[in-house]
C-alpha cells in the first residue's frame, strides 16, 4: 500500500508579492505527488491544531498572540512572515498535519505530511520562517497521551534543529538528532541530544558517510516507538540558504536511507518537508517530493 499523505489547503498562505519564502512549494508539491500517483485516494485532510494542542510545545501567551495576530513586530521580524491570518491558518494546519500523519504512520508503518518541519519555533517564539514547531507538538501529545513512550526526530534540513531542541529539552525520551551545516543560521545554536555540524560543500559520499555513521546506532540504542523525519532538501547544491552540495539524487539516496533503516526495524516513521528555497519551483517540488518517493517505494 502507498503510504498515505497528509495535505491541507491552508498549507500555502498567502504572502507578500516579492517575498522571498517560496510559498508555492507547497501547492506545486501536492501537484506533484498527485502526477507522480503517490495518492491514489487522494489526500488526507487533518484537523488544524487549536491552542490546547499548541500549548505543549509553546508557551500559552505566545500561542495566544499568534492565534489573535498580536504578536510584536520584533518576534515578526525574526520569524521573517506576516502573522496574518493566512499564516497562521498555515501554521495550524502544518501542526495538525504533522499530528496526523504520525498517527497514520502508527498505523501503517509509514506515512507523511506535504508541509511540516517548522524547527526553529522555540517555546517562547517562532523565527526562521517557523511559526510553530509541529513536530515538537505532535511528539509531545502523543508522548503525553500515553500512544508513544520514546520518539526520534531524525532532523536533515541544513539548518540545526534549534528550536525543536528547545521545545523537547525537558522530555529525555523525545530525542534530537541534527545533521546540518555548522555555519548556516541559526547563529546561535540550542544543542539538542546529537548535534553533527557540517564544514561547507559536503557532497553526496561525504553526507552519506556521516548520516550512516550514526543512524543506525541510534535506532538500534533507542528503540523509539516511531520516527520523526526532517526531510529538509536544502542541502542541494542549488539551494540558496544551503551551504552543501547534494545533488538530486543524493537527496534520493538520504531518503531512501533514512526510510530503510526504520522499516528494516519496523520502526513507524513520519516525514515531514522541511526547508527547501531554490527558486525553481518545479524543481522545488520535485525534490520534496522524493522522500514520498521513497516511502512509496519501500512500503
Amino acid at each position: 500500500m502507498i503510504p498515505p499523505i497528509v495535505v491541507h489547503p491552508a498549507y500555502q498562505a498567502v504572502l507578500p508579492d516579492g517575498h522571498r519564502f517560496p510559498m508555492r512549494k507547497y501547492g506545486r508539491l501536492a501537484e506533484t505527488l498527485a502526477e507522480l500517483g503517490l495518492a491514489p485516494s487522494g489526500f488526507v485532510r487533518p484537523e488544524p491544531a487549536d491552542a490546547a494542542l499548541l500549548n505543549r510545545a509553546h508557551r500559552s501567551n505566545y500561542v495566544d498572540a499568534v492565534l489573535s495576530c498580536s504578536v510584536s513586530r520584533e518576534i515578526e521580524r525574526e520569524i521573517g512572515l506576516p502573522v496574518d491570518e493566512s499564516v497562521v491558518a498555515r501554521s495550524c494546519a502544518s501542526a495538525g498535519g504533522t499530528l496526523a500523519a504520525a498517527r497514520l504512520a502508527l498505523v501503517h508503518g509509514l506515512a507523511g505530511s506535504a508541509a511540516g518541519g517548522s524547527h526553529h519555533a522555540r517555546r517562547e517564539t517562532g523565527a526562521g520562517f517557523c511559526v510553530f514547531n509541529d513536530v515538537a507538538v505532535a511528539a509531545l501529545a502523543l508522548q503525553d497521551e500515553g500512544t508513544i513512550r520514546r520518539a526520534l526526530v531524525v532532523d536533515c534540513d541544513v539548518h540545526q534543529g534549534d528550536g525543536t531542541a528547545d521545545c523537547l529539552a525537558g522530555s529525555p525520551d523525545l530525542f534530537t538528532f541534527s545533521i546540518h551545516a555548522e555555519k548556516n543560521y541559526p547563529t546561535r545554536k540550542i544543542p539538542g541530544d546529537l548535534d553533527v555540524g557540517l564544514v561547507d560543500g559536503v557532497d553526496d559520499a561525504a553526507y552519506a558517510a556521516v548520516l550512516g555513521a550514526h543512524l543506525p546506532g541510534l535506532l538500534d540504542g533507542l528503540s523509539p516507538d516511531i520516527v520523526f523525519y526532517n526531510a529538509g532538501v536544502d542541502p542541494h547544491v542549488d539551494d540558496r540558504l544551503g551551504r552543501l552540495a547534494l545533488t538530486d539524487a543524493g537527496l534520493a539516496a538520504r531518503d531512501r536511507f533514512v526510510v530503510g533503516e526504520a522499516r528494516r526495524r519496523r520502526i513507524p516513521l513520519v516525514a515531514v518537508i522541511g526547508g527547501g528555497y531554490a527558486t525553481d519551483i518545479d524543481a522545488l517540488a520535485a525534490r520534496h517530493a522524493l522522500v514520498f518517493q521513497a516511502m512509496a517505494a519501500l512500503a
